[in-house]
């Protein structure tokens, strides 16, 4: 790659042509994979009825499943194709689909009570700067549920060629890095959950301190709550 690598052009072409992989794994990841219990995770610490973004949501499983939890939902995404394929699922308003940069929000400053954005962060160019703007679109109170790819989740090879000097759009964050930045910006740790590899049973990390229980993870899922009156979830 050359000097002239740009981030937002290669990483919207490279996920145009994942979409219809993409497409054909989400519902089971979702349903029964490593996604299952997010959507009730939130469901324990968001009111019903709340205004949520789903960003980076790819064909708009994940966002279709918060509208049927109760939420009213707008789901964005770097991809046209993801989007095109999001907006294919649902047949009116019910929820909206946007394509945009997740650094870039097209949302009004505190517009939001919530954010929903799984395995989003690691495919960013600037991560603190796409959690500010995070931070900047959620109300005070508000929530942020994030998944961090852990060290032994496949996709993280994406960022292998890093290392001969190639330019890659998915970096190397990691929980126990994306805790304190989001810290850093405002937003407060309030609670979390591990996805593990089936070879990870819950003896192995009974007792462990939080950084070595996100050590053994696949995903790390987060809740995080903006700086101001806490909503009391």
């Amino acid at each position: 790659m050359t000097g002239s690598f740009n981030w937002q052009k290669e990483a919207e072409a490279q996920w145009n042509s994942r979409a219809g992989f993409w497409n054909e794994r989400s519902m089971s990841m979702w349903d029964n994979g490593s996604r299952k219990d997010i959507i009730p995770f939130i469901g324990n610490h968001l009111e019903s009825g709340s205004r949520i973004l789903d960003i980076g949501c790819g064909d708009g499983y994940g966002s279709w499943k918060l509208h049927h939890a109760g939420y009213h939902v707008t789901g964005i995404d770097l991809s046209e194709e993801m989007i095109r394929r999001a907006k294919e699922r649902v047949h009116n308003d019910e929820i909206s689909f946007l394509q945009g940069d997740a650094g870039k929000l097209p949302f009004n400053n505190q517009s939001t009570e919530a954010i929903m954005a799984i395995n989003v962060l690691e495919w960013t160019e600037d991560p603190a700067a796409t959690i500010r703007e995070f931070h900047r679109v959620l109300k005070d109170g508000g929530v942020l549920f994030a998944g961090i790819l852990g060290p032994t989740a496949g996709p993280r090879m994406n960022s292998y060629p890093r290392l001969k000097g190639e330019k890659v759009i998915c970096n190397t964050m990691m929980p126990w890095e994306f805790q304190p930045l989001a810290d850093e910006t405002g937003l407060k740790y309030k609670d979390g959950f591990g996805v593990y590899k089936e070879d990870i049973q819950t003896q192995h990390q009974h007792g462990l301190p939080l950084e070595l229980k996100q050590a053994l993870t696949f995903m790390w899922v987060f809740k995080f709550v903006k700086e101001g009156e806490d909503n009391g979830a």
